[in-house]
């Protein structure tokens, strides 16, 4: 590991970017086959790109490239127009999306210092545009991969259906999950942070049924919603 990954990074710290190395550097080396077979498997099955990337706002808002696999296929109607997203959305990209597997990419931001593994989630540039000042407090850290309201947030997805998702965003979904990172950002300790991750691990491996589970959000958008 160079000096370049091991000094501090903007937005996370000191201690805080020790135990994102120490977790995500033997991590990315343990989980190196699954990455590789995952990407064998997107490329068998739905076709390039296997990585989708988007650039989202970090710390002080400076842009960064977010990875994940993409879950989407290209497929056009025969006016070579994208299909909708459920027609898109493949079978092997849905499994991806059910265990958060296709997040897994972020570790490599996490590596790279632009995220931690704890922290508000990074939301899509359009809404960080609509920030209050306030709110535009969470861009005082790095973002992460998880965080409360992504633990809270589990069915997204489902609560975003319809024709006026995005104005049920705006006006409910959103501002929600804003409040609840702050509330986070005012009350964080390491201690807390581990604990996060302590119910993130425990709900990806299925055993916090009674309690929210996580889909890590904000998910890096395939389509034009928030997700």
């Amino acid at each position: 590991m160079t000096s370049k990954y091991i000094r501090p990074s903007p937005g996370i710290p000191f201690r805080k970017r020790l135990f994102d190395l120490a977790f995500t550097t033997p991590g990315l080396i343990l989980i190196s086959p699954l990455l590789a077979l995952i990407g064998i498997l997107a490329w068998i099955l739905q076709g390039r790109p296997i990585l989708f990337r988007q650039v989202r706002p970090g710390y002080r808002a400076e842009p960064f490239t977010l990875y994940k696999f993409g879950t989407m296929t290209e497929a056009l109607d025969p006016q070579g127009i994208p299909r909708s997203d459920a027609e898109r959305l493949s079978p092997f990209g849905r499994f991806l999306r059910s265990l958060s597997l296709d997040e897994l990419p972020e570790l490599f931001n996490v590596l790279k210092g632009e995220m931690s593994l704890v922290g508000p989630r990074p939301e899509d540039p359009r809404y960080v545009a609509l920030y209050t000042p306030e709110q535009r407090g969470l861009l005082a850290v790095a973002p992460g991969m998880t965080s409360p309201a992504s633990l809270l947030y589990y069915e997204e997805d489902s609560l975003l259906s319809g024709e006026d998702w995005e104005t049920h965003y705006l006006q409910r979904v959103l501002p929600d999950k804003l409040r609840i990172e702050l509330d986070y950002l005012r009350q964080r300790t390491f201690g807390a942070d581990l604990r996060i991750l302590w119910r993130t691990a425990m709900a990806l491996l299925g055993r916090g049924a009674s309690s929210p589970g996580v889909r890590l959000k904000s998910r890096p958008i395939e389509r034009s919603s928030p997700r």
